[in-house]
Formats: structure tokens, sequence, C-alpha cells
């Protein structure tokens, strides 16, 4: 396959070569979140839970402190950079790769001048401060497909048997105008792990059918990012990582790290000199 893309994070090169699949390990800074086994109560236990996940093989970290989930409560911007940037500073100074998950330019702004390598905006880089944040700032974006103006105001998702190309043709718009900033290096992430207020078991067959649909996003010409479902079914965690492998995502985000990681090894996908 292919490579796709390259690009400095953090002044590492991140490469994007088609056949490889790096893992970004998720850590919590919300106590309110519903993963609470990736939830770190400091920032040493932040530090602790990433070196465990680079052990494990994990290249790049997703660092948040503010909840995704719609029943939660939006932080004020001071709040999520207190919980933020203690953690961010140690990660940086510890040499991780690290992905900061928040759709308020401000927090996204304090995270790039503290080291953030990458702006995860899970707002979907719509909002126009979010973008100048990421021009002045120089660094890789994750530009995420949803379906409202950040996760905590979304509704029901529109069921599509063709969801993957109505997420690539919105997406299309979307790059073009970055790339009118500027903006060029990012990643694409059709938002599978958003909560909608949607029928539990359409959205996860909805979910199931877009991994199988990833070309429709690759032909965009960037890396794709798939974050893994949590489910409460385990099992399905599993499944939903091992089709991301089967249909060559380029990145997966994911809580189950040692897991994700032993498959990303099964699969001979690894970014990591580490063993099957």
């Amino acid at each position: 396959m292919q490579s796709v893309a390259a690009f400095d994070a953090g002044g590492r090169r991140l490469e994007f070569p088609g056949d490889r699949t790096h893992v970004m390990g998720v850590i919590n800074m919300s106590p309110e979140s519903r993963n609470q086994h990736t939830v770190a109560r400091s920032p040493r236990a932040a530090l602790q839970m990433a070196r465990d996940y680079r052990k494990y093989g994990a290249s790049i970290i997703d660092l948040g402190a503010q909840s995704s989930h719609f029943e939660n409560a939006e932080l004020p911007v001071q709040d999520e950079c207190d919980r933020l940037l203690p953690a961010l500073e140690m990660l940086v100074d510890d040499g991780f790769v690290v992905a900061v998950d928040t759709w308020k330019p401000e927090v996204a702004s304090e995270a790039a001048a503290v080291g953030a390598a990458i702006i995860n905006d899970t707002g979907g880089l719509q909002d126009p401060a979010m973008v100048e944040v990421v021009r002045r700032a120089e660094v890789p974006a994750v530009v995420m497909y949803i379906e409202g103006k950040n996760p905590l105001q979304v509704g029901s998702m529109e069921f599509s048997h063709q969801k993957a190309e109505t997420m690539a043709e919105h997406l299309e718009g979307r790059l073009a105008a970055l790339a009118g900033e500027g903006i060029t290096d990012v990643l694409i992430d059709p938002g599978l792990s958003i909560n909608y207020r949607s029928d539990y078991r359409r959205y996860t067959l909805q979910q199931m059918e877009v991994i199988r649909a990833i070309a429709a996003l690759r032909s965009l010409g960037h890396p794709v990012l798939i974050p893994v479902p949590r489910k409460r079914e385990f099992g399905r965690v599993m499944a939903y990582t091992t089709l991301a492998l089967e249909y060559g995502a380029d990145v997966i985000r994911v809580h189950d790290v040692e897991a994700a990681c032993d498959l990303v090894r099964l699969y001979g996908r690894s970014t990591t000199e580490a063993q099957l």
C-alpha cells in the first residue's frame, strides 16, 4: 500500500506508510468519564499510564480533560486547563507525542504552548478560532466528522448505508477550506467515538459499516484515524479494532491499549520494535 503522508509532531517524524497502524492510547483527566480504566487522577498517574502504553507499543497519547459524553456538563476553560496542562507538561518532558483532545480554542492554544504535538479537535475544526490556533501553532490536527457543534451538542445521527461516502463528501469541503488556511498536516477521523442520542443497535451497526468503507475516507489523501468505539461488550470493542486493522486504518484511538497493541502485532502492522 502506498505511503499516505508523513509529518512532524512534537519534534518526531510520524510516518503513515499504509501498511502500519499507530496506536493512540487514551488517557482521561476527567474523573466523570465512563471509561474509568483510562482515568488518571493525578499528573503522576497519567505519566505512569502513558509509560505503560509505550511499553505495550503505543506511539501516540490522546490526553483529554473534558468528558465528551452528552450527559456530562461542559467545563469552564480554566477548569479544563487546570486538569490538563500539568499532566501534559509531564508527558511532553518524558518524550511522548501527545494529542490534546478538546474542542475549545483557548484550551488548544494553551496546550500547544506547553508542547502538544497534535490538536485533536472533537468539534470537527469548524470553529474559526480553533482553525486559527492550529494555523498559528503549526501543529498537525485531527479533522473529525461530527453532526453538531461539539460532542455535548449532538442529536441523533442520520443513518445511511453510504455513511462513509457522506462523511467523505463533508470532510472534503473542510479539508479544502483548511488547505486555504495553510493547514495540510491533518488526520481524518469519522467520529465513531461520539455518543449520539441514537438507537444503540443501529449506531453500533453504522459504526461497523463505516470502518468497512474506510476506502472512501482514504480517497481524500490523508491518514485515517479510527477511534475504536468503547462498548459495554468488550468483544465488540475487539471486533471494531480487528476491522480497523483489516481495512487499513493508519491510526487507531483506543481505550484498551494492551489488547489493541497485541492485535496490531498479530496483523504485522506495528510501528514499534515490539515482537509478537
